[in-house]
């Protein structure tokens, strides 16, 4: 996304994001792992072929990575926190780009406002 030179355009591109920011519920800043694991059991059919399907969220905190499990009850709503995280993520980039872009250019036009006066 392109950032403008002129500030009444910043100003427009950064009210219309901040518009687009609305989120359409809870969001999560995770990434959903599935994968299949053999459950222990002796009988079980997974010791001999495919294992079950599990799902964990997988996250950093400090640098570090967690993960947690979630439940197949669950996992519809999940993965929606998680699109909706990935549809703001690059949102929030742009907003705090045109901000930057909004506080560099303000000094050169309080310049050339006071020039015009």
């Amino acid at each position: 996304m392109n950032i403008p030179q002129h500030p009444t355009l910043i100003r427009r591109h950064l009210e219309a994001r901040l518009r687009e920011f609305k989120p359409h519920g809870p969001f999560v800043a995770a990434s959903l792992v599935t994968f299949r694991r053999k459950c222990g059991r002796p009988g079980c059919h997974c010791q001999s072929g495919e294992g079950h399907l599990a799902h964990h969220l997988t996250y950093k905190v400090k640098g570090k990575t967690r993960s947690v499990y979630v439940p197949q009850d669950l996992l519809p709503e999940v993965q929606q926190w998680v699109r909706e995280h990935q549809r703001l993520k690059p949102l929030m980039r742009h907003i705090s780009n045109l901000a930057l872009a909004q506080i560099q250019v303000h000094v050169t036009d309080q310049r050339r406002k006071a020039g015009r006066s």
